[in-house]
């Protein structure tokens, strides 16, 4: 049974510039439930990851000052959010879901977080709405109890994974694969073991041809024992900050591609969702309820 992260924790109080793009939360999982795609059996409430996980993958003082509140307002200004004790529980709930995700997966294929996907966040720094680095504190900590030594994320976000490329730049264990928007945030990109910057303007076809060529090549010469799938809808062409031209079924054929790929080879996958910021809100979650109708198809 596909086991799914949610809390109505994720729905704070918070200035109104900053309310739209956290909406979708609670929305994707009424929208699950309503459609009937998934049952309140299916999800659980995920749990704070604690400190001494974070800091297997998060520098100390970082952590120090990022929990009491002491970044300086430049370096909560790069994150983009304001200084708050509910956005630090935040990135903790959606930190330990997408770990709770990876056990979940282990034991039943796959297992998706509606939230996560944070991966600007460096060891030292936070950036993009990124404080934790979901991905990699889950990565990190199952290889660090040897459940997993092989894994590799498939970054399909329409901004770089800048900081899960710079966590694992020295571990040849984790192959980061990032498929973004060449013109588009961040401006100075990191490099991950493969990047593939994808031209202002591209269309499904293109997009879809080079993901189906890619992702089985990746899986076969790295062996990886776990995916770790960041599913970003901000590839859109109605995303307002997006810059490539992705129809709705064309963001549901890439999750198509990878979740029928992965499963063809038997290994577990967690799914985070990541960005989206279209106009109409209703554009963003339709995208993401169709990344879980494609889980559902090949995993439930």
């Amino acid at each position: 049974m596909i086991r799914i992260a949610y809390t109505d924790k994720y729905v704070l109080d918070l200035p109104e510039g900053h309310k739209f793009p956290m909406l979708k939360y609670e929305l994707i999982y009424e929208q699950l439930l309503y459609e009937g795609i998934f049952e309140p059996k299916h999800f659980f409430e995920p749990s704070l990851v604690d400190e001494h996980i974070i800091l297997k993958t998060h520098d100390a003082l970082y952590w120090h000052r990022l929990k009491n509140l002491e970044l300086t307002p430049l370096e909560f200004r790069k994150i983009g959010f304001p200084p708050s004790e509910k956005m630090v529980f935040r990135c903790r709930s959606s930190a330990g879901a997408t770990l709770q995700c990876a056990y979940y997966a282990l034991e039943h294929g796959a297992s998706l977080n509606i939230a996560g996907g944070t991966h600007h966040a460096f060891a030292d720094k936070g950036e993009g709405f990124s404080m934790l680095n979901d991905i990699a504190v889950a990565i990190n900590e199952l290889r660090n109890k040897k459940i997993i030594e092989r894994a590799l994320v498939v970054d399909l976000d329409v901004h770089q994974g800048n900081g899960t490329a710079k966590i694992f730049e020295n571990t040849p264990e984790v192959f980061t694969f990032s498929m973004h928007g060449k013109d588009n945030y961040p401006l100075f990109k990191e490099t991950s073991d493969l990047d593939i910057p994808l031209l202002t303007g591209t269309q499904d076809n293109e997009y879809l041809a080079i993901l189906s060529d890619i992702l089985p090549k990746l899986i076969q010469q790295h062996d990886p024992e776990m995916i770790f799938y960041q599913a970003g809808v901000d590839i859109l062409a109605t995303d307002k900050i997006g810059k490539l031209d992705i129809s709705q079924q064309g963001c549901k054929e890439r999750d198509e591609i990878v979740f029928r790929t992965v499963k063809q080879h038997n290994l577990p996958i967690v799914t985070v969702m990541g960005g989206g910021y279209s106009t109409q809100i209703k554009d963003i979650v339709n995208a993401h309820v169709n990344t879980f109708k494609v889980a559902q198809k090949y995993y439930e």
